[in-house]
């Protein structure tokens, strides 16, 4: 029979677990500095005693809550809700609590909710970067005791460390599976000069046209990275070069926009024009023609963060940059 709650104390799980009280405070913070031995008896004796440990104290006493702020750049970008769930997944593993926010791009909107998760006292912040997010804002959030990490963008020089996936790599195969028909009519859209991945991903584009030999000087056209961007980014592009013949995307959303505006124009996107997007969205593989793309594992997005996250916690030194690989869908839409 388990004993009324609130007389149970951490001392009591010790005692009953054969440990000290330190191990079991190690195993009630998640630290991986107890053995998997020790963890065992200490949950098994909070499970018979019915110990509650209050995170709330434990908080006041070492002034960091078990929350864990998600600053997403745009949550209307499905693979942003995607990249939540899987950040919430491995969370929820080291037994926190994710604490979801929007800042839609937003850079002032960004230093205003993080001032106010700075008030929760949240344990860190996982965060894609707003367009224009400055090092010395970061690096002061950080000396102010917030762990920080970065995903899918980084901030250039900021002390946070960043968990990417190889951007780079995935428009260079992408390019490359163009290239590699024969195809150099071909363009890059999407994306603005304000976030590191288009630089990252026109980088890609760039170094396949290099190794094929082909002339750099091809058309590369700036757009917002949501649909409208996606159409009004291959509107541009038609007039400038109307024989072109493939297009590489920054993601499958502006690929959307940009098939959109070719059937407008008369043309068979994956027949006229081949097209490549970027992010492998669930909606991909099922519209017509299905999307070619590069796809982006979410979960291991998150698993990678989190271990970050908890070095940080721990108060290790995690590595300061950390690429996910990335891998080509090849669908209707390129071949």
């Amino acid at each position: 029979m388990k004993k009324s709650t609130g007389k149970v104390t951490i001392w009591d799980v010790a005692k009953e677990a054969q440990v000290s009280k330190s191990t079991v405070s190690l195993v009630l913070t998640n630290s991986d500095k107890v053995s998997n031995k020790s963890k065992e008896k200490v949950l098994t004796a909070i499970d018979k005693l019915g110990y509650v440990y209050n995170r709330d104290a434990a908080a006041l006493r070492s002034k960091r809550s078990n929350l864990v702020a998600l600053v997403i750049n745009d949550l209307t970008n499905p693979y942003s809700a995607q990249l939540a769930v899987g950040l919430e997944k491995h969370i929820y593993d080291l037994g926190m609590l994710p604490m979801l926010v929007n800042i839609a791009e937003c850079v002032e909107r960004q230093k205003q909710v993080v001032k106010t998760l700075k008030e929760y006292n949240v344990s860190a912040f996982i965060m894609c970067p707003a367009p224009g997010t400055e090092q010395s804002w970061q690096d002061d959030l950080i000396n102010s005791g917030f762990p920080v990490i970065n995903i899918m963008r980084e901030v250039p020089f900021s002390a946070a460390p960043c968990v990417l996936p190889d951007n780079k790599k995935g428009t260079h195969i992408a390019t490359s599976h163009i290239l590699s028909q024969g195809i150099e009519e071909i363009a890059f859209l999407g994306g603005v000069d304000e976030i590191s991945d288009y630089h990252e991903r026109l980088s890609g584009f760039l170094s396949a046209l290099k190794q094929f030999n082909i002339s750099e000087d091809k058309r590369v056209i700036q757009a917002q990275t949501n649909r409208q961007g996606g159409r009004e980014a291959f509107n541009s592009l038609i007039k400038k070069s109307p024989h072109i013949k493939a297009i590489i995307c920054f993601n499958d959303v502006i690929a959307y926009g940009a098939i959109e505006a070719m059937r407008q124009h008369g043309l068979e996107p994956g027949k006229d024009i081949k097209v490549v997007g970027f992010d492998d969205l669930e909606d991909s593989r099922l519209m017509l023609p299905s999307l070619s793309t590069i796809a982006i594992n979410a979960d291991e997005i998150g698993k990678r963060t989190c271990q970050v996250l908890k070095e940080l916690l721990n108060q290790s030194t995690p590595p300061v940059r950390t690429l996910v690989d990335v891998n080509l869908q090849i669908r209707d839409s390129s071949q």
